[in-house]
């Protein structure tokens, strides 16, 4: 009699732990190279919406020392608000007193993480009056910062961005 030898289907168990093992390598090194990707990304975005408002709010103040801004005396000639730039303001010096618009929109911080905030409350501001190592809101904008505690990838912390 000779024995005849079934042929099963399947993998032992010890391919499929070999299998497991290697995809679990895999996986470790691949998380934290998204992680790394997915900051970056953040990053980009804070620096490209930091840089548009800080233009605006530049430009709402050129706009204020020309005169085309109606501004009280004491004041500094800052925005009062973020949604100033986008809702924009009188031409002074235009005889139709068009509006002049700073922003299409607010950019929200990437950073933010309530989903429930408008835009312009995603940002810190800093006031004119407020001391740089301090920053404090007041009565306009003079700068705005992400108020995140965490360090960016080169070492800064975003705060001080």
């Amino acid at each position: 009699m000779t024995a005849q030898r079934t042929s099963e289907a399947g993998f032992t168990l010890v391919e499929l732990l070999v299998t497991l093992a290697i995809v679990g390598l895999l996986a470790t090194l691949v998380l934290p190279v998204a992680q790394v990707a997915t900051q970056r990304t953040q990053e980009t975005e804070l620096r490209r919406a930091l840089r548009d408002i800080r233009a605006a709010i530049d430009a709402y103040h050129r706009a204020s020392d020309d005169g085309r801004i109606a501004k009280e005396a004491g004041t500094t000639g800052y925005p009062p608000d973020l949604d100033v730039l986008v809702t924009g303001v009188e031409d002074q010096k235009d005889p139709e007193k068009h509006k002049i618009y700073f922003l299409r929109r607010v950019p929200r911080n990437p950073l933010a993480s309530d989903p429930d905030l408008a835009d312009a409350a995603t940002w810190a501001k800093r006031s004119y009056a407020s001391e740089p190592d301090d920053p404090q809101e007041g009565d306009d904008v003079y700068d705005v910062y992400a108020a995140s505690p965490r360090v960016g990838l080169n070492g800064v912390p975003y705060n001080k961005w």
